[in-house]
Parts: C-alpha cells; sequence; structure tokens
C-alpha cells in the first residue's frame, strides 16, 4: 500500500488537480502543438493570463523588453518555465482552504513561493539552472498539506512535537503516520500528472542522494527550503551559517556571493509573492534585518557576556516551557472538544466540523450523510432511576455508537439525550444502513441498573448531500436531520426516517 494510500484509508476526498492544469499539462504532452495550445489555454483566462505578465516581466526574470502577451512569454522563457509558472499560479490558488488550530495555508503558501524564488536564486548561482526547479521547491512541503487535510488531529501532534524538540519534520512524520510528507507529495503530484523532473526530487530532498543529477535538484529543494525558514522561521542566523559552509565547502563559493543571494530572496519574493495575491508582511532583506538587530543591541548597551548568559537562560526555559505546553496544548485540545460525561466530542466540535465537512463535500463534489438521533422516552428512564442511572445509559450508547463506527465518522453529544454522527463520503443508501444497524444494535442493548435490567429505543434522523445539489450550508444539514427525527418520532418512534434538504 502506498503512503497516499494509506494516508486515505478512510476514503477522505482527495484534491483532484484543477482541470485548467489538467489541460496545460496535456497541451505540454502534445509536443509540436504544446506551444500553441498552451498560449490558448492560458489566455482563456484573463485573471491567470495577467498573473503570467505580471511575472513574465517582473525582476525576477529581468527581460529586456516588456512582454505583452503570452505567445511572447512563451517565446522568450520557453514552454516549461511558462508551463511551470501557469501550474504553480491554478495549484496555489485551488488549494488555499481556511485557517485552523495551529495550521496557516496563508502561512503554507508563503513560504512555499519563497522556496520557489530561492531555489531558482541558488540554481543561478551554481550555474544548475533548469525549468522546473521553481515549481518544484514551491511544492516540495505539498504533503505536509495534505497529510493535515487527511488527519489534522494527528499532523498537529507532529507540529507541536516539533515545536518541543525540534526534531526533523519527517522523523516525527515517520513516527506518527509510518512515513512522511516527502512520499505523500511525490505520490499526489505523480496521481495527478505531473513530470518526473518536478516530483522526483520531491520524494528525496529530506533524505539525501548519491546519484546525479537528482542529488543536485533534491539539494537545491532542501537549501531552498533553509532560505525559506531564514524568512519564515525561527533560528535564522545559525540556518545561514550551516548554509554557507556547506556552499562554500562544496562549490568553492565566495561568501558575499552567497550574502547577496540571501538578500535577493527576500526581495524577490516580495514582488513574487504579491503575484500570488499573498501579503509578503514585514519582509525584509537578511541584511537590513541583521543591521536592525545590531542597532537595537548598541541601543540596549549589552555586553557579549551578558547577551550569552540571557540567551543560555532564555533558550533553557524556552525548551522547558515548550515541552510543557506541547503537554498542556494536548489535554486542553481534548477537554476543549469532548464531552465530560460520555467522552464523546462536544457540541462546540460537532458544529466545526460539519462545516468544514460541508465546504469539501461542496468543493470536491463528495456525498456527506448526518444523522441525528435520540432515545425514546428518556425522562421516563431519569424518573425511574435518577439522573445518575440515566448517565449510565447514555455512557453505555456512547461506546456503542463509537464501536459500530468507522474511523472517518465522528460521533458527538448533540445535548442532553441527543446525539449527531457525521459521515463523509457516505450516500443516503449507505447511511440508512448504518442507521439501520445502530437501530438494531440499541435496541438489543441492555443495561443493569441498581439490578435491574433496562432497555431502550432511539428514534433517528437522516440527512445527505449529493453532488450536483444546489449549494448548502450545515444549518440546512442540520435541520433537514432534524426534521427527519421529528418524524421518526412522530410516526412511532424507535425507527428512522430521512428528509431532503431545503
Amino acid at each position: 500500500m502506498s503512503s497516499l494510500q494509506e494516508l486515505n484509508k478512510d476514503n477522505i476526498e482527495l484534491p483532484s488537480p484543477p482541470a485548467i492544469a489538467v489541460r496545460i499539462l496535456e497541451a505540454v504532452k502534445q509536443n509540436g502543438s504544446s506551444f500553441v495550445e498552451l498560449a490558448r489555454i492560458i489566455s482563456a483566462d484573463p485573471a491567470l493570463t495577467a498573473k503570467m505578465l505580471k511575472v513574465a516581466n517582473s525582476s525576477f526574470y529581468a527581460l529586456p523588453n516588456k512582454v505583452n502577451s503570452i505567445e511572447k512569454a512563451l517565446s522568450v522563457l520557453g514552454v516549461d518555465v511558462l508551463k511551470n509558472i501557469a501550474l504553480s499560479f491554478v495549484i496555489v490558488k485551488d488549494m488555499r482552504g481556511e485557517d485552523g488550530e495551529g495550521f496557516s495555508f496563508e502561512y503554507f503558501w508563503k513560504k512555499a513561493v519563497t522556496s520557489g524564488v530561492a531555489a531558482e536564486l541558488l540554481a543561478s548561482l551554481l550555474g544548475r539552472k533548469n525549468d522546473d526547479v521553481f515549481a518544484s521547491a514551491l511544492l516540495q512541503d505539498i504533503g505536509i498539506l495534505m497529510m493535515h487535510l487527511c488527519r489534522p488531529h494527528d499532523y498537529m501532534r507532529v507540529l507541536d512535537e516539533k515545536k518541543a524538540a525540534g526534531t526533523p519534520i519527517n522523523e516525527i512524520e515517520k513516527k506518527i503516520f509510518g512515513f512522511d510528507h516527502q512520499e505523500v507529495g511525490a505520490e499526489l503530484l505523480q496521481q495527478w500528472g505531473l513530470p518526473e523532473k518536478i516530483y522526483g526530487p520531491i520524494r528525496c530532498h529530506h533524505d539525501g542522494v548519491r546519484d546525479e543529477p537528482l542529488r543536485m535538484q533534491a539539494d537545491l529543494l532542501r537549501w531552498s527550503d533553509v532560505l525559506a525558514a531564514v524568512y519564515h522561521g525561527t533560528r535564522s542566523v545559525e540556518r545561514i551559517r550551516d548554509l554557507k559552509r556547506e556552499l562554500v565547502g562544496r562549490f568553492q563559493i565566495d561568501e558575499e556571493k552567497i550574502d547577496a543571494v540571501v538578500d535577493a530572496v527576500a526581495e524577490k519574493s516580495i514582488e513574487i509573492l504579491s503575484s500570488f495575491d499573498i501579503d509578503p508582511g514585514n519582509m525584509k532583506p537578511f541584511s537590513q534585518l541583521l543591521q536592525e538587530a545590531n542597532e537595537e543591541l548598541r541601543r540596549l548597551n549589552l555586553t557579549y557576556e551578558q547577551l550569552v548568559m540571557e540567551f543560555k537562560q532564555a533558550k533553557e526555559k524556552a525548551e522547558r516551557l515548550a515541552g510543557e505546553l506541547m503537554e498542556a496544548n494536548a489535554k486542553l485540545r481534548e477537554m476543549a472538544f469532548r464531552d465530560g460525561l460520555t467522552g464523546l466530542y462536544n457540541h462546540r466540535y460537532f458544529q466545526e466540523l460539519l462545516t468544514r465537512e460541508m465546504s469539501r463535500a461542496v468543493r470536491y463534489g463528495s456525498t456527506l450523510s448526518l444523522m441525528m438521533f435520540d432515545i425514546d422516552h428518556f425522562k421516563l428512564v431519569n424518573d425511574a432511576y435518577g439522573h445518575p442511572g440515566g448517565d449510565v445509559i447514555l455512557r453505555k450508547l456512547a461506546a456503542l455508537v463509537q464501536d459500530c463506527m468507522r474511523t472517518s465518522d465522528v460521533v458527538a453529544r448533540y445535548g442532553g439525550e441527543e446525539f449527531a454522527v457525521i459521515l463523509p463520503m457516505t450516500d443516503s443508501g449507505g447511511c440508512r444502513v448504518f442507521a439501520e444497524r445502530l437501530r438494531r444494535k440499541v435496541e438489543q442493548m441492555e443495561t443493569n441498573i441498581d439490578g435491574s435490567p433496562v432497555k431502550i429505543t432511539v428514534s433517528i434522523g437522516l440527512a445527505t448531500y449529493e453532488p450536483g445539489m444546489a449549494a448548502t450550508d450545515k444549518s440546512q444539514m442540520v435541520d433537514a436531520a432534524d426534521r427527519a427525527l421529528y418524524q421518526s418520532k412522530k410516526n412511532g418512534r424507535n425507527r428512522i426516517s430521512a428528509t431532503a434538504l431545503k
């Protein structure tokens, strides 16, 4: 089983390549007609055309004459360069979602674009320039995006451990997932039909390889990631020092030339980021950042010995706090989203997850079902056995529902004796089969309370979003399932009903 199949064993809908990306790739495969066909595809999208021309005329390529058409850009820059710029634009545009807990799409793509710029500049410095290095560097961490989208809670564990321990992210991924983002990203891009010269280096850019030219391509990605982290991460001085040591030792390059590239990464990235509609923020060349830091140190009038001592103390304190924070975050994350009595997810988490799943279903054209149910005549149980007895039944019912579920399904305590189950990638027929199995199991369940056997039944309401339906939102899903639940109660309880979305 491949890493992508293992990641998606719960059958979560994986994003497909944007339609225009597919057409671009097909056009390039047609060899002789690719020039004309590629120009036609890009020119048919005014927004994409404007972005392409903006990049072509930027200082990044520094063309001697202004380019005012895609055909002209193709003749000057070449098919592969224009193809990769276009693919970069459409992929970034299509895979920008809503920021979630601990994960920012804006930050992810800001760092990715900076990596692309850095790889291009480094390749030029080393005399290893190729047409695919920008796209390959831009997409080198797309596996991280996929791992977060498929298993967000597990990936939060990866990010927390990286912050606390500083261990390389791919090592933590292998420990938690059994594979890393290199494998996932390469397999996804291969599945999308991108050429091997783009996804090949991505598969090994953290591991290092011996054989040229793959070694150089993978190293360019790794070095570009370091330079991107200089501007969008921590330990900037240490990162640049290590990068210089490696480049000077391997290529005997003048350090001043490396310094010039480091500064150029910021200058060029600011310009290119704007073309991707990404705010560069307060991005400045590294030499300027160092100068400002030195001026601040002079203003503080601190001695070198004081700085070393304070840094050591601050580092020790930060490491201790990071470990404590990781543990606290894990506990708080569970506490914030769990119901104290049943251990199920609570109403708040249900609302957040249903919003995300509805958005995913509408965007990718997948099915989504919602099941709501509550215990019939639960007041009689509380009246007969008191609330402690009722709590015993609620806990036992929660455990039974969890045993019936797939790992991709999510059950929550909606409130009181009412529960909700979100079933991604499940059509109305599959949802009804699941509901009937649950109804029978509950009907057969027996709970011993104070020596007395107690049996319960549940009434169930179902609602399903199918591809092609008019765009809807979570409130319509909840309303439809709630109406169906009411219908089940009205018709005699211990039964299943379904209603259509309005």
